[in-house]
């Protein structure tokens, strides 16, 4: 499922494209924005279609090596462990996920090369040599298989983040978010799962779904007043010199903690500290930390910190 955090990145990423161009409208930048996090989704099932067209891949080189003219040994008494790998046998009979990728028109049709790389390099890996001589067979192993193939030849794979950046501009920085998705999805999976076992979804309930709409809404609808916050802050500082994306971040943060009662301030607090190390240079981490740090104590002073539940914990320190 898509948690909160990249949903704070992609509500980042659509204020920053929404402020930069001042013809956009709300409306037109939300429905943007739930696009975007509608593309994530996408390629959780892209990236797990990914895997069975390489063990297909791996099936149509036995298939080949039986029909030479002169077949070896090995080709004519392959090792079919690989292609018959249980978890990716789940996966093709999965039902969501085959529904999904049909009605989506996802494919790997056309990236044949790049099957043929990622093949290539896993046959070359040590857990794959283990895997693939180990005396027995377990669905653990078939598991465990598979989720290093997506930790060690997936994620971090220049030719895939290439390929990505080519098909959508929405999945840039997506690929390890997805990635961890993708494996939490392994993990819900045993032996006995048929074609029904059931894949993460979208939101984990409506309440995520509502934060990315009024996350947006907050931000841009008090803009002004945020700005005017960031001012009283950066006395020593010439608002126009500080980075757009660091400015944005404040301003989410400050939405936090002003407009999400739920939220605690110390989780808003982490959660931009982290989105700056991504966002913006060590310079202007501390930056960020310091200001908010200052801001959340006025704001305090002034009572304008509300929390309610679980957010009350710890909100009367200072």
């Amino acid at each position: 499922m898509i948690s909160r955090r990249i949903i704070r990145i992609k509500v980042l990423q659509i204020l920053y494209a929404f402020f930069s161009s001042p013809d956009t409208s709300i409306n037109n930048s939300e429905k943007e924005l739930f696009f975007s996090l509608q593309k994530t989704f996408d390629l959780y099932h892209y990236l797990m279609a990914l895997i069975i067209d390489i063990q297909k891949f791996a099936e149509e080189r036995i298939d080949l090596g039986m029909k030479k003219y002169r077949p070896t040994s090995e080709d004519l008494a392959p090792n079919t462990r690989f292609i018959n790998n249980q978890l990716i046998s789940q996966l093709k009979n999965n039902i969501s996920l085959n529904k999904y990728i049909d009605n989506s028109k996802l494919t790997w049709n056309d990236n044949e090369e790049l099957i043929r790389k990622i093949y290539v390099a896993l046959i070359d890996q040590d857990f794959y040599k283990e895997y693939m001589q180990a005396p027995k067979q377990s669905y653990s192993d078939d598991r465990k298989m598979v989720e290093d193939i997506f930790k060690y030849l997936i994620l971090d794979n220049e030719d895939i983040e290439s390929l990505l950046e080519e098909q959508s501009i929405y999945w840039n920085d997506d690929l390890d978010f997805v990635v961890s998705m993708i494996l939490k999805t392994f993990k819900k999976f045993k032996e006995t799962s048929d074609e029904r076992q059931a894949l993460l979804p979208m939101f984990k309930d409506e309440e995520d779904h509502q934060f990315a709409k009024d996350l947006y809404r907050k931000v841009v609808l008090n803009h002004s007043d945020n700005m005017e916050m960031i001012k009283q802050h950066t006395v020593n500082w010439d608002i126009e010199r500080i980075a757009f994306i660091d400015n944005l971040i404040l301003e989410l943060a400050l939405s936090e903690f002003l407009y999400f009662p739920s939220i605690p301030t110390k989780v808003t607090m982490n959660e931009y500290i982290e989105l700056s190390k991504y966002y913006s240079t060590e310079k202007s981490r501390n930056f960020i930390n310091g200001i908010l740090d200052k801001a959340l104590k006025d704001l305090k002073k002034a009572n304008k910190i509300l929390k309610a539940g679980r957010g009350l914990i710890g909100e009367g320190e200072e």
